[in-house]
Order: C-alpha cells, then structure tokens, then sequence
C-alpha cells in the first residue's frame, strides 16, 4: 500500500469521482465512482462498448475526462506528474512490429525518459523477468501472440510505473501463456503495484481479486467475484445424457424460466431463473440434470437477465440439405491426410490426419506457434500443402480450389471486411461474390440481419461497429451462400459471454442441419462447444477426442477443465518428447 507520508495515511491507487465521457450523443463513461487501493490486481469487466477502453485511456492521461475526475495516487489523470507513475499496454500491443524485441525496448525507454545507464540492468530484469532472454533479436511482428503479450507489458513496465494498465491482454492467447501472464501479475502485484486487467472474458475475471464491472458506461457491479456467484448458487444443473445435445440446447434456450443454456462436453449446462416453477425442477431432474457449483459467467448472465430465447433461422435455412447429409453421412466434408507444410528448413505441420462429418464441429486447439493456424489455412485453400491431401466437400483443394471455395464459408480471425464503406455494401458486394441474385438476397437479408441484430446498423461505417457487431456482420457475409462447410478462425476472440451464447445458437443450429465446421480457438468454454478437438503441438496432434476425453486424460485432477486438459497434455508430451 502506498502511503502519503505527508499525511500519515493510505492513499488509493486510483480514485473516480463523477467521471464521464462522451463521444458526440454517445456516453461512454457515465458518473462513474469507484476506488481502487493500491497493491491490488482489480479486473476491470464489461461487453465490448461498455467503457473499459475509454476508462484505461482516461487513467493512461491519454484524454482528459469529460466530466468529473480520475486521480491517480492522489493526482489528476492527466497530469504531466503521473505520466510516470502509469504503465500502459494497449489491446494492439503498442509494439513496433518491424523492429527487434530489443529495438522496441529501446524506442519505449527513450519514450518513457529512462536513462541509458539504468535501461541496461532494467532490460536484463524485463527479459528475464518475461522470459524473453532467447528473442532479443527477432522482429517483434513475428513473435507469437503470447510473447508479444509479454513484450508489451515488459514495454509498459519501463520506467517502474506504480500503476500498471492491460487492455484485454488474454485476447488471442493460449492458456499456456495466459497462466504466464498471470504468474507475471501476481508478482507485480506482490511487489506492491496496482494492476487493472481490462477484459470481457469473464473465467479471467474470476482470477482477480476484486472486479469493477461496466455495462453501457456505468457501474454495474463493484466488489469480489464470488460474492457475485453466489447469486447463481443453486440454480446451477448439468445435463447429462442427451442423446443430441444441439437439439437439447435448441429446446432449452428457448424455455421461459431458463436464464442461460450452454454446451459443456457431453452436457448441457443450464442456469434457472429465481423461483423456477416446481415443474421445470422437476424436468430437469428427469433429464439427468445434477446440481453444480455455480461460475462467475452464470451470475453474469443472470444479472443481465438471460440469453436471448429469439429461435436461429439458420437450422430452417439448411434443413433442405438434409436429405444430401443423410445420403452423405459416411463421407466427410472436410478431410486432411498425412498433411505437411515446410517453409524452407523449419517444418510447421508434420504428418497431420483428421476428418470432420456433416452436423460435427470439429476444433483446433494447440499454443501459439504450434502449427494449427498453418493446418487451418492450408484446408481452406489460403495456403498450399508442401504434401498431404486437404479436401473440402470431397474436392481436392490443391487441384480444383475455386470450385471448392464456393461451397465453404470463412470467417477470419482479424477483421477481414472492407471497413470504409457502410454495412450495407459490405453486405451486397458479399451477395455478389457469390453470385446471389437480387430476389434471394431480398427474402434472405432481412431475415438474417433481424437474427444477428444488425438492422440498426445497415448505413453505420463498418470500422466504426462495435467489436460483437463486427463478429455479427463477418457472420452473416461468411454464410450468405448458405455453405455447408464452415471455417471458423478465433470467431469469438474478445467478444463478451451474452454475445457469444447468440453466436454458437448460430453454429449450432448449422450444424443441426448438417453443416461441418471447423474452429480454431483459445477460448477453452468454446472448446466445449466441439464434437471433437485435436490438440496440435510441435506440428503434429499429440491428442485427439470429445472435450469430455480430453479432460478425462487428466488423471491427477479432481473434476478438471478443459484447460486442465490443454496444459497436461502439452506438459506430458514436454516430458514424453523432450526437445
């Protein structure tokens, strides 16, 4: 805790008083007041849109507020004094990516004022401390995501800030270098600095000792996450043994009385409304439903009352492929056999074998760098094989690729629309590329813009939707030929729990009519979601099941997660395999 010593007493890392934003009508940040003590992590929680950005700018003096104010150990904001006492790593890393690790050290020590003679033993205590000892040489644009996390936060901490700002830095990291990131944390804040970590994934919450949460630019909740869980406890079921689980979903998403439904593995997991009629207990119980400990995401989304019961038009959409799935059902829709990738000496993907089947999600999963991002693109026709077949719909993407890609969807990880002109256009020069003709976009458009709630949006500038909408619209582009193959590259990276439900009721329901999909992530609750998994390390896949054999391979763990699952299985072939 830092002390006044003038005064003799504590004084709080970071003090709201009234503080407001807006950007023309919008307000971003409305009467907020809050107290941060010092030497705390606190994890700053919202949707995208709520605020957290805009809060993290205020507090970095990269703004002054709008109304009220924000002190910073006793000072404005935005006094040239605390530009010292504030470290600051932005969602885009704020790196230099062209340059070395050590360059982009340097840069930022010249920036933050530090003197040549102490930057040299502060760089050896940052690389060391990052683990980034080995990289000092290599361009930081070619660092994988976790390693450009901890290149930025070493960035951040030049200067030995008091008061330390990440804006979602668990977006589009593996668990492995997540738990880094963590451990890196917890000892800044055992030394004694402030730590706000901005995010919208509400698991990295629950890691946090206390949480501020905004909705809409206000307070929502203030306080500890489990005191916010308990709100959830007793309404909190798994539902085992469902013969289809996506249609399970579909009936229970839709029920009144149900505030969320989600898949969890082989289970449905199910949160009730307060005071749920003896009859829906009773049917959950003769369902197979057992109670379970309740998760911060179950109180959030019961606090913001509930998923949204709107039926996906998707399932209707292809039901009438399902007479082609049936006939098909034993041949699969995405298939990769003995797949290789070689760029020059270094060999990315080794001798890499699966196949996805109509109605079958099928995920990706492995740490950065590990080989599954090069899988992906190569069966989706973005990068060629070095050997191996990858084929789509039963077409071999190395010999009739454009035939093939007329009958998958993709949807890119990195915002790929064009981001200047209005939703609309985006929208027709999609139709046109796939050659749809104006009478069937007519009846189509509408019925899928009013399921994706994008219908307010349709003249908006594209790059200035928000990050949920902008996962919407690449969506709705993606499936607008009604693909019965489905890529899907991180599609719901940093987007909030109640958007996400919306997303997967999507997925679902396209798979329910027989669509094959294929999803890379790092988001373990969406691994969930899959049929199967692969884990790829080192280039090839080191395991490969249902999300419940996964965790089932984790012998030591009582009840384990699927992150559990993800680190003992890299952690045990480490051991197995040793470099």
């Amino acid at each position: 805790m830092v002390t006044d010593s003038a005064a003799g007493v504590s004084t709080p890392a970071v003090q709201l008083e009234g503080l407001g934003m807006a950007f023309g009508q919008k307000r971003a940040l409305d009467r907020l007041d809050a107290t941060i003590p010092s030497g705390r992590v606190i994890g700053l929680v919202g949707p995208d849109a709520s605020g957290k950005t805009t809060l993290l700018r205020i507090l970095a003096g990269l703004m002054p507020p709008g109304a009220g104010r924000a002190l910073i150990f006793g000072k404005p904001a935005d006094d040239e004094e605390c530009r010292t006492l504030v470290g600051y790593m932005p969602q885009r890393f704020g790196l230099y990516e062209d340059i070395t690790v050590m360059a982009n050290l340097k840069l930022h020590a010249a920036l933050r004022g530090v003197e040549k003679k102490a930057a040299v033993p502060l760089f050896e205590k940052l690389l060391c401390f990052t683990a980034l000892e080995a990289f000092t040489g290599r361009l930081a644009g070619r660092l994988s995501g976790g390693m450009k996390q901890k290149l930025g936060i070493a960035c951040a901490l030049l200067g030995s800030p008091r008061l330390l700002l990440l804006d979602e830095p668990g977006v589009g990291v593996d668990p492995l270098s997540r738990r880094e990131l963590w451990r890196m944390v917890q000892e800044l804040s055992g030394e004694g600095m402030t730590v706000i970590w901005a995010t919208a994934y509400l698991d990295e919450a629950e890691r946090c000792p206390d949480i501020i949460m905004l909705d809409e630019g206000r307070l929502f909740w203030r306080g500890q996450p489990a005191e916010m869980t308990k709100q959830a406890e007793g309404r909190v079921f798994l539902l085992g043994g469902q013969n289809d689980k996506k249609e399970a979903l579909s009936r229970w998403q839709t029920r009144p009385g149900v505030e969320d439904a989600l898949i969890q593995g082989s289970c449905i997991r199910l949160v009730l409304a307060r005071g749920a009629p003896p009859d829906m207990l009773a049917e959950v119980a003769a369902s197979g439903g057992q109670a379970t400990h309740a998760r911060l995401e179950d109180a959030y989304m019961s606090a913001v009352g509930g998923l949204k019961r709107n039926p996906s038009p998707y399932g209707e959409r292809t039901a009438r492929d399902r007479g082609r799935t049936q006939k098909t059902q034993g041949a699969p829709l995405i298939e990769a056999r003995n797949l290789r990738k070689k760029f020059g000496g270094f060999t990315a993907v080794d001798d890499i074998s699966f196949s996805v089947y109509p109605g079958e999600i099928f995920g990706l999963l492995g740490p950065n760098g590990a080989g599954k991002s090069t899988t992906f693109r190569m069966l989706c026709g973005l990068l060629a094989p070095t050997s191996g077949l990858c084929a789509v719909d039963g077409v071999d993407m190395r010999k009739a690729g454009s035939a093939a890609r007329s009958r998958l969807g993709y949807m890119a990880q990195k915002f790929s629309l064009y981001p200047d002109i209005p939703v609309r256009e985006n929208i027709r020069i999609f139709a046109e590329l796939y050659g749809l003709d104006n009478t069937g976009c007519e009846s189509l458009v509408p019925v899928l813009l009013e399921a994706l709630e994008l219908e307010d949006y349709l003249e908006s500038r594209t790059a200035s939707l928000p990050l949920g909408q902008k996962k919407r619209l690449s969506l709705l582009c993606a499936t607008l030929h009604e693909p019965s193959v489905i890529f899907l590259d991180e599609p719901t990276s940093g987007v909030d729990a109640r958007s996400r439900r919306d997303f997967w009721k999507h997925i679902t329901a396209m798979t329910a009519a027989g669509a094959a999909v294929l999803v890379t992530t790092h988001f373990m609750e969406e691994a969930e979601y899959c049929d199967r998994l692969a884990l790829i390390y080192r280039g090839a896949i080191i395991s490969m099941g249902s999300p419940d054999e996964l965790k089932a391979s984790c012998t030591n763990i009582a009840d384990p997660t699927m992150e559990d699952a993800f680190i003992a299985g890299i952690e045990r072939y480490d051991r197995e395999h040793p470099l």
